[in-house]
């Protein structure tokens, strides 16, 4: 399911000024400034400015200005440096004092913040669920209301817990009312079906799954996390609390072999299958992009009535800042629907439907 719009930036500059607009967008104005100052970063004579300016590949699409400021994000948590405290906190604004707190924490942290640009952000934000669920909820009109979710790019598993979760999409609520996980964005348009989800299983696979009881791993997750989502830091709070009662099932492999040994396994009669991802789909390379799309077609056109597949995609459009949630299925909706769209991080949501 390609994402549309991605814009494939390789100009490092353009991609830093691109991503801090986008963190303004979304309203935190002040991890904007954090990642404009990254512009003078590349300037200094440091490792971390060296590999950013010469940064081989697309480097809006890899997120490389967020890696570094999870790194940058990381030094206040762990308490290593306090210098960015009053930004986060929106005290300091002048760009050019940022700039220069920004650039004196590179040169200090420069061996320590070096290897955060080896991998992109890993947050599968919770708060995006409010997509999952009610995309199944629109799809249980059509296919039933079971369903067995593999994700793609689960990261800490954190959506794989989904089933535990209570949801309020505009007045529907569907889950456990207790569960220390809310899931309530502000609701734009009409609510989804409010039709019956069982979640019979769910799985998901990441190159590098991050083990919410190790409280390293998990001070990572939170430094991806922008300083101005107190609601997200909550959110992984939760997310740690299901996580210890039970552990999401989460497999350390390569998308593309997740999907063909999805499509191996035995498929219970009655039970939809189901891909999804949220914001992982532009970290995937493009020869395995293409295979799981070539994958998914080939498994379509086997689908039947008793043993359905459905693919449900949140991520971004980069032409126009929208997080898009889309949906395909197998047999009668081959067609990708645009059902809705939402805040990166879950804050609001809007339904279109269909």
């Amino acid at each position: 399911m390609a994402a549309n719009g991605i814009m494939n930036i390789v100009n490092v500059p353009e991609a830093i000024e691109w991503q801090a607009t986008h963190a303004e967008e979304a309203g935190a104005p002040n991890t904007g400034r954090v990642v404009r100052a990254l512009l003078r970063v590349l300037e200094t004579d440091t490792a971390v400015g060296r590999r950013m300016a010469s940064w081989e590949g697309l480097s809006l699409e890899d997120a490389m200005p967020l890696r570094i400021n999870g790194g940058l994000h990381n030094l206040l948590l762990t308490g290593a440096d306090r210098r960015l405290g009053p930004v986060y906190a929106g005290l300091t604004t002048d760009q050019a004092a940022i700039d220069a707190i920004v650039v004196e924490l590179v040169e200090t942290f420069d061996t320590r913040l070096l290897p955060w640009l080896d991998g992109p952000p890993q947050t599968n934000e919770a708060g995006r669920s409010w997509g999952f669920m009610s995309a199944l909820m629109w799809l249980s009109e059509r296919l039933g209301p079971k369903f067995e979710i593999n994700e793609l790019g689960a990261s800490a598993g954190v959506n794989t817990m989904m089933d535990r979760y209570h949801f309020d999409l505009g007045g529907v609520v569907a889950g456990p009312a207790t569960s220390p996980m809310q899931i309530k964005p502000e609701w734009r348009g009409s609510p989804p079906p409010d039709a019956p989800v069982e979640i019979v299983a769910i799985r998901g696979c990441d190159q590098a799954p991050v083990d919410l009881s190790d409280p390293e791993a998990a001070l990572r997750l939170k430094s991806y996390v922008w300083p101005e989502a107190t609601t997200r830091m909550g959110r992984i709070e939760a997310a740690i609390q299901l996580a210890s009662e039970r552990a999401p099932e989460l497999v350390k492999q390569d998308a593309g072999d997740f999907v063909a040994e999805m499509m191996e396994r035995p498929q219970e009669q009655g039970v939809t299958r189901v891909l999804s991802h949220s914001i992982v789909w532009q970290y995937i390379p493009e020869a395995t992009r293409t295979g799981i799309e070539a994958a998914m077609e080939e498994a379509g056109a086997q689908a039947t009535k008793e043993k359905p597949l459905a693919w449900i995609a949140l991520e971004t459009n980069r032409a126009t800042f929208r997080h898009e949630l889309k949906v395909r299925y197998w047999p009668g909706g081959e067609d990708e629907v645009l059902l809705g769209c939402g805040h990166p991080h879950g804050a609001w949501a809007e339904w279109f439907g269909v």
